[in-house]
């Protein structure tokens, strides 16, 4: 029989957090999420499959800016991006620009699945989600319902992402975006991008949000992978580095970790961080600040 090991997960809503804005109906349904990838990985699934749930979970919630809560773009056209990685096997999956589709992971997923690129943007996008039967949005307008709220920034942005450790000490991240706030059409952030904002590999999987142009200078989340595979890191270490390094760029966010040991880590340069964690004990925390 396998041995089976101690789970962990960990998932956000985004960086983008407002002062002085209630954030009680993200954290009950971040904590509610929690509790179900708790359950999934207790009855054996995959860390891969959970982080898709969850994601799926956080897109059509409507309360983040992915899926159902991304906000259109200056030429109100909803173009969303997706990516997920599995640790120990270094497979990948991503979308970018996708327009009409209810959930871009489950397609980032699929072409993980079906197909041998790691990548597809825009119309090739689409084209790919009609063709395997992914769930369509027929009415964008009455469909969407934007949760972003401008913050001043020059680049306001949301996200959501998860980090799973199952029970055969398999890592998976995913994560999932609407982009910034009044973006230019075909604008794509580091959500999407492999080793900029979503990474997992045999010893850690991150997923980062915030504002995303710096998060691609910075390779940000390859540079915690890098950190820890090549420094000697611990995880928190190697994440408090990487965003060091994105926030000397002139950048700021957040990213959630977990290691293959357990440690899980969820730390922000950003006025906050909508995240929860599902410690290997069980407990479970819920924040913003």
């Amino acid at each position: 029989m396998a041995e089976t090991r101690p789970t962990a997960l960990v998932l956000h809503g985004g960086a983008s957090v407002v002062a002085d804005k209630s954030y009680e109906a993200e954290l009950t349904h971040l904590r509610e999420v929690a509790e179900k990838g708790k359950s999934l990985l207790a009855e054996g699934m995959s860390a891969l499959d959970v982080c898709v749930e969850v994601v799926k979970d956080l897109e059509e919630a409507g309360l983040y800016v992915a899926g159902k809560g991304s906000s259109p773009n200056q030429v109100g056209r909803y173009e969303l991006d997706a990516a997920l990685m599995e640790g120990h096997t270094r497979k990948a999956g991503s979308v970018a620009s996708l327009v009409g589709y209810r959930h871009p992971i489950a397609v980032a997923q699929r072409m993980m699945i079906t197909i041998p690129h790691v990548m597809l943007v825009g119309e090739g996008a689409a084209a790919f989600a009609k063709e395997q039967g992914m769930e369509e949005i027929t009415d964008p307008e009455s469909y969407y319902t934007p949760a972003a709220v401008p913050d001043g920034r020059e680049i306001a942005v949301g996200t959501v992402g998860c980090v799973a450790l199952d029970q055969a000490g398999h890592l998976a991240a995913a994560t999932s975006t609407g982009g910034t706030i009044n973006k230019r059409w075909g604008r794509v952030g580091d959500s999407p991008l492999i080793g900029a904002g979503t990474w997992a590999d045999s010893r850690i999987a991150v997923s980062c949000t915030g504002q995303g142009e710096y998060f691609i200078r910075a390779v940000a989340a390859a540079d915690v992978a890098a950190r820890v595979a090549y420094g000697g890191a611990s995880l928190d270490v190697a994440v408090i580095g990487a965003l060091g390094d994105v926030k000397r760029l002139g950048g700021d966010g957040g990213m959630i970790a977990v290691a293959r040991d357990g440690s899980v880590v969820a730390r922000f340069t950003s006025q906050g961080m909508k995240r929860a964690i599902v410690h290997p004990s069980g407990k479970i925390e819920v924040g913003v600040a």
